[in-house]
């Protein structure tokens, strides 16, 4: 296990508030994306597209668009950071997504996207194994807790008629832990590198590690099918600028200046993005128990923020 560094301070005079604020900000821009990209990986998968193929076409595009601006060091410092990007290319890119868009031909959208949200549960869980001087305290804890209830009462959404599925249900899992384990390799990461590095190898690996399930596809679609269709084309962009460009590069940040904790926690409000957009676009229906949990979602989240605090200050008084 690698030593934890210390991330170095800025000798400019930056607030920490403002840095903060600008912190939470790219997280819950970043989180909101992941909440409109189930959906767009819905309409793709419905127009003939295969999980596998949606993770490689927006990977791709994602990859190159990085390259284009982060391209002046190919190699990370050492093998042993480079199987480590190797970890978070598996972790957050094949095994992820391959999971999770498979998960969407078998369960409703919106269960997908709660179970994945899971993750922040399992993110505090291995913290505390792995980090006995980190260990969140009892306000991130209750947080935590308030905020995977909602998640529960949002998975019987549907009219408490809600049929299970439990392939689809295991791959989200399956997911969320995978995310987990991302955010936690992440954080050792952030302290060496720049956000920007961080995404490309991470698409980059994503790629390599995702090769075995490309060659056991049957078939492929082909470009110009995608590029002839405007409604694959603009959610493929979407996916590929959006969700994977512009989202990584604020969660590598959001996680290095908030931590895995409590930037993890935003993953809560995306089970009330899709909720909403898989309402509007998808026509899922949205119960008072849907209602019921956004509100018990966003109350956890505010717990963690301020409970976490307040524990936080007080052991730090004693």
């Amino acid at each position: 296990m690698l030593p934890e560094t210390p991330t170095t301070r800025s000798s400019s005079p930056v607030k920490p508030r403002h840095a903060m604020v600008l912190a939470h900000l790219g997280a819950l821009i970043a989180v909101i994306m992941w909440g409109v990209s189930f959906v767009s990986t819905k309409v793709l998968l419905d127009n003939g597209m295969t999980p596998v193929e949606v993770y490689i076409y927006r990977f791709v595009v994602a990859y190159i668009l990085v390259l284009c601006i982060c391209h002046k060091r190919l190699m990370s410092h050492s093998w042993r950071d480079e199987m480590l990007f190797a970890v978070c290319g598996l972790c957050a890119g094949s095994v992820y997504f391959i999971a999770e868009n498979t998960a969407l031909e078998y369960t409703l959208v919106s269960n997908v996207s709660l179970l994945t949200s899971t993750s922040p549960l399992i993110v505090v869980f291995l913290v505390a194994v792995l980090y006995k001087a980190e260990r969140p305290n009892r306000g991130v804890v209750i947080g935590s807790l308030v905020a995977f209830t909602g998640v529960a009462c949002v998975i019987f959404n549907s009219s408490f008629n809600l049929e299970i599925r439990p392939l689809g249900d295991f791959l989200s899992l399956g997911a969320a832990l995978s995310w987990a384990i991302y955010s936690l390799v992440l954080r050792r990461l952030n302290v060496i590198y720049d956000a920007w590095f961080v995404t490309r190898k991470t698409f980059f690996w994503g790629i390599v590690t995702a090769i075995p399930f490309v060659l056991f596809e049957p078939e492929t679609t082909p470009i110009q099918s995608v590029i002839d269709r405007p409604v694959v084309l603009g959610n493929l962009l979407f996916l590929a600028v959006g969700a994977s460009v512009v989202g990584y590069i604020m969660w590598a940040r959001s996680v290095k200046s908030l931590g895995a904790v409590k930037s993890n926690n935003y993953l809560y409000l995306q089970s009330i993005v899709t909720l909403v957009v898989s309402a509007v676009w998808l026509g899922e229906r949205v119960s008072v128990v849907g209602y019921s949990g956004c509100a018990l979602i966003l109350l956890g989240l505010w717990l963690s923020d301020s409970l976490g605090r307040r524990f936080a200050a007080r052991s730090s008084r004693c």
